[in-house]
């Protein structure tokens, strides 16, 4: 058999143990300050019925879903016509009854549907797992990436979504970052847009050609518009709203002036203002000047949004957005489960571990889990350190003794690679006395402490 050459499917990462500290760094911080705002864990599976993730994203969301083919000789019920025909996209019903979650949304109003018995709503739940999409990579896009999740269903309130503002807000202070923006628009408002125009039907197109305006610009919006079946005079009339500016009560003012016709319109209005008092109730006026802004070009791809939508971006790295969400009035509908209202928003852990790399804003603490290596010398120090080793991670310290007695170069050697902060040496003269000799990697001081001394002392 010929010798393969290791490679990784494209899209794809592997992350060594530093990675992972840094990682976990992320993953702890968000669910700490999830927690906080009163959130629980759940999980659910790595793949889902086909028909459970298909129709929920849009035609382009349903084209990069990851298909997994039926297990066996998936090609033997297969219509012989669609084989000759060699129809793909047909063929799909027939050879691939499972998918890759898409997002974890749609797999938690499935979890909901499912549970709905056995939950106290308002229910509101984080969730941490990796999710699949057959997307072109590029620097910061990958084909398996983590989300970041918090969902509440069961509220109406808009009080869900102002405190889903301050949880971007502390988590991502929390990581260190200090200039970000988070965008919030509504779909109501969007909504309002197009009638305004006399285009209710053609929302969808208007609302997935000017979420593009930051990449392709207002002339490819309007290309697109045209495309998708505006005219010109409607492209005139969206121009001053696509390019509304100042603050956000301006904004506001100028939304009702355009849409005091629109019921929907002015509806998504009234909801940012609302979200806006609470904010101002929180004593978080500031959040208002200086983080949020209201994006009338937020339209976000997905289809399920009906209210309030969020998208967050850094602005100290040229990034894509690292966090997005909104309200999903009916996404439980589409499983039999009426009028149950949702809101939830999501991390984007990869974009964010790219950001926090590029900023050098990791704590120390994440480049390593050992705190302290003991020195092995010979046999009888290995027989000393022994019960010290235990002591110590029995008092919490995380501590290894390396596992041979090699030159103490290639020890040091260890440590040092390992990024671990501390080494303990133990010669003959140490453990006749009882006082050990820790040294600081980093300053390579050395000073001589007893058991109770050196516990107290990482303690």
């Amino acid at each position: 058999m010929a010798n393969i050459k290791p490679s990784l499917a494209k899209g794809t990462r592997d992350f060594s143990p530093k990675e992972m500290e840094k990682r976990n760094h992320i993953f702890n911080t968000l669910k700490t300050v999830f927690k906080k705002y009163g959130y629980n864990e759940i999980q659910t599976p790595t793949f889902e019925n086909l028909q459970t993730l298909t129709g929920k994203y849009g035609e382009e969301g349903d084209r990069l879903i990851f298909k997994i083919l039926n297990s066996g000789d998936y090609l033997s019920k297969a219509p012989e016509a669609l084989l000759t025909e060699k129809a793909s996209n047909k063929l799909i019903s027939h050879i691939s009854e499972k998918a890759l979650r898409y997002d974890l949304t749609v797999p938690f109003a499935r979890f909901v549907v499912m549970h709905q018995h056995e939950l106290t709503m308002p229910f509101k739940r984080f969730q941490i797992q990796p999710v699949w999409r057959a997307d072109r990579p590029q620097r910061g896009r990958y084909r398996e990436f983590y989300q970041c999740d918090v969902d509440v269903v069961g509220s109406d309130s808009l009080l869900n979504e102002a405190e889903f503002v301050l949880i971007y807000n502390e988590a991502l202070a929390a990581l260190g970052l200090k200039d970000f923006t988070i965008k919030i628009n509504n779909r109501k408002i969007l909504t309002g847009i197009a009638e305004v125009i006399g285009k209710p039907e053609l929302i969808v197109d208007m609302t997935v050609a000017i979420d593009k305006l930051d990449k392709i610009g207002l002339e490819g919006v309007n290309k697109e518009l045209l495309e998708r079946g505006f005219t010109e005079e409607d492209v005139e009339v969206l121009r001053p709203i696509i390019l509304l500016e100042g603050t956000n009560q301006d904004k506001l003012a100028s939304l009702k002036s355009v849409l005091a016709k629109s019921e929907a319109g002015l509806k998504g209005i009234a909801e940012i203002e609302e979200v806006f008092a609470y904010l101002t109730s929180f004593g978080m006026s500031a959040l208002l000047d200086k983080v949020v802004e209201l994006d009338i070009t937020l339209a976000r791809g997905l289809n399920y949004y009906t209210g309030c939508i969020f998208e967050v971006k850094t602005n100290e790295v040229a990034m894509g957005s690292i966090g997005g969400g909104g309200r999903y009035d009916d996404l439980t509908g589409m499983f039999g489960l009426k009028d149950l209202t949702g809101v939830g928003v999501s991390f984007g852990a990869d974009r964010i571990y790219d950001v926090l790399e590029e900023l050098n804003l990791y704590p120390e603490s994440s480049a390593a889990t050992t705190q302290l290596l003991l020195v092995n010398f010979d046999p009888a120090c290995e027989a000393f350190l022994l019960p010290v080793l235990m002591q110590l991670r029995n008092e919490g310290v995380a501590v290894e003794l390396y596992p041979a007695a090699v030159k103490l170069k290639k020890q040091m050697s260890y440590a040092d690679s390992k990024g671990i902060p501390y080494v303990l040496l133990a010669g003959e003269e140490e453990i006749k006395s009882g006082e050990l000799s820790l040294k600081d990697m980093r300053s390579g001081e050395q000073q001589k402490l007893n058991m109770e001394a050196l516990i107290k002392y990482f303690k």
